[in-house]
């Protein structure tokens, strides 16, 4: 019994001792008083600059955006942010942040749903908005992302949330805006006869999958215009897609399957088609410039698709889309981890042909328009959200990126995370050491 008790004790005492730092940071109370930052550089995201500006924001949305001089700083809270950058939050798209937290544990997976044709699931109720990972996001600047179901031929639903919430549905930010289809990969004989042997028992895979698609997308069409004794949650959750509430994202990468994924949705008559992954986006672009087709490019930080191809072909894509007038945004491929170097692509992108702000844009605005929510988000506008960051230095480099703010719909955001606690707990270990060595003292290894 006395063991059982000292057992006991010790848990509760580990459990006490477990530093609050290293926990996910309580969301932010909602703004209570106007709040106007003066004295930063203004990057709004729409390819303008505001030297020596200010941003005004009171119950979570900006009042004022423009030169510090033309500023009403009365009834403000003023923050002196001099030498500073101000920028809209970024949007991250294709995400699974919050639905994956430890790969190598099941339960702790919620990206996918059992079955192969899952138009009705819903990814936004599985959402975590406990996870360890989002404040290690939000510490580069990412406030915002597009909740992505994956695996089968129909994942499911996407919505849009801020990264700053108690609950799922606190987070909501755009709910259920868009299907995720992942197009049928094509299949090429190798003249391998034992390879090829392998590929037809795919092709007849693929083929069948196609005749599924034909069907559910017709049924889906016919059932939207008629009345029924009972609802088909299936073909139900597809009919924004006919009337354009709700988008339709193709992933697909080589430029056939690209093609023949629009060419079907089209047939259907299909609204709206955002195309996701496009790598060879640019091979396509005619094709999708004539179809008003978006693209959410997935391959900046990645090898060439082919051998021919030139080695920073995945670099510059970003500038020849901008080139060719395709609407583009840039993602981290459904990384959870590499989210929080979405700042980080676009600045390799600026590196290769892109002007700053356009590489701005790629992360922010052109963002907000492709998943529909530029009326409250991606740059920073009178009448927008106050969903902002600010950084000491350039936020697109990974060398000076350091958010000493962030906004989300004008609340300041706790931009502690675990990564920064284990930093600086480390940090001050070996500081600590390095004191306590006396002077002239050399270490045990300095003679070896």
């Amino acid at each position: 019994m006395k063991m059982h008790k000292r057992y006991i004790s010790a848990l509760v005492a580990l459990f006490f001792a477990v530093p609050v730092m290293a926990q996910v940071p309580a969301p932010a109370p909602k703004q209570s008083k106007p709040m106007l930052l003066k004295g930063a550089t203004l990057h709004i995201g729409n390819g303008k600059v505001v030297q020596n500006a200010a941003v005004g924001f009171d119950n979570g949305k900006i009042t004022y955006a423009g030169p510090q001089s033309e500023a009403n700083l009365s009834g403000y809270d003023v923050v002196d942010v001099t030498g500073q950058h101000i920028y809209p939050g970024l949007i991250q798209p294709n995400a699974t942040l919050g639905l994956n937290e430890v790969e190598s544990v099941r339960a702790t997976i919620d990206w996918r749903e059992v079955g192969e044709m899952n138009p009705n699931v819903r990814s936004v109720i599985a959402y975590n908005t406990d996870s360890d990972i989002i404040p290690t996001v939000r510490a580069n600047g990412v406030l915002m992302t597009q909740l992505t179901p994956v695996g089968g031929t129909i994942s499911g639903t996407s919505s849009i949330v801020q990264l700053d919430a108690w609950n799922w549905e606190d987070a909501i930010v755009k709910a259920d805006e868009g299907m995720h289809l992942n197009w049928p990969n094509m299949l090429i004989e190798t003249g391998n006869s034992s390879a090829d042997e392998r590929l037809k028992r795919m092709a007849a895979e693929r083929e069948k999958t196609m005749l599924e698609l034909e069907k559910l997308f017709r049924d889906a069409s016919v059932y939207k215009s008629g009345k029924h004794d009972s609802e088909n949650l299936k073909l139900a959750s597809m009919a924004g897609l006919f009337d354009g509430s709700r988008k339709l994202y193709i992933h697909a990468n080589y430029g056939k399957e690209m093609i023949e994924g629009v060419n079907f949705a089209k047939k259907h008559n299909v609204k709206d088609i955002v195309v996701v992954g496009a790598r060879d986006a640019v091979a396509v672009a005619d094709f999708l410039k004539a179809n008003n087709v978006s693209v959410i490019y997935s391959g900046v930080h990645a090898l060439p698709s082919r051998a021919e191809e030139d080695v920073d072909m995945p670099y510059k894509t970003p500038y020849l889309l901008h080139k060719a007038g395709i609407p583009f945004a840039l993602d981290y491929d459904l990384s959870i981890h590499g989210t929080r170097n979405l700042p980080f692509i676009a600045g390799t992108a600026a590196a290769y042909g892109l002007d700053k702000e356009q590489a701005l844009a790629a992360v922010t605005l052109n963002t907000a328009k492709i998943l529909g929510i530029e009326k409250q988000a991606g740059s920073v506008e009178v009448g927008k959200d106050a969903t902002l960051v600010v950084s000491s230095g350039d936020l697109l480099d990974m060398r000076t990126n350091n958010v000493t703010y962030a906004f989300i719909q004008g609340r300041n955001i706790d931009l502690n995370n675990k990564q920064k606690y284990l930093y600086e707990k480390f940090d001050n270990k070996y500081k600590n050491q390095q004191q306590q060595v006396p002077a002239g003292a050399t270490s045990s290894s300095s003679g070896k």
